[in-house]
């Protein structure tokens, strides 16, 4: 069982930044990766990026050009660097440890392992 923390979240105005964090309990070997996936009120989680064990990296389109994912292997660390902060960005912030799922045929990276959360919120 994969333990996540994450921390970083906070309050701040519309262009700030923050820096979110997520700390596993141990290193994680699947091919996946990891990902951030935030929820805002009233609508599903989503996945905001992702990053696999060879460092690819992607974006939700809302997310591009704003935030940076990377990743700390020898501190098993996760992190998600958020410029130009939006009002539309504001959310509960998930880490997550994902594995290959295959699913009707369909081979798919999926959570399987979810932190407690951190919250974003950004004001005008």
């Amino acid at each position: 069982q994969v333990q996540l923390v994450e921390s970083g979240g906070g309050s701040v105005q519309a262009g700030g930044f923050l820096k979110l964090s997520c700390i596993a309990s141990e290193r994680i070997f699947n091919s996946c990766g990891m990902g951030w996936y935030r929820q805002a009120p009233g609508k599903e989680r989503e996945l905001v990026s992702s990053i696999r064990l060879t460092g690819a990296a992607m974006y939700a389109d809302a997310v591009k050009g704003r935030f940076t994912i990377s990743q700390d292997k020898a501190n098993n660390t996760l992190y998600l660097q958020m410029n130009s902060l939006k009002i539309e960005d504001t959310a509960v912030y998930y880490c997550a440890a994902r594995a290959l799922v295959v699913d009707a045929g369909e081979r798919e990276c999926r959570p399987a392992y979810w932190g407690q959360g951190t919250q974003v919120t950004v004001s005008s």
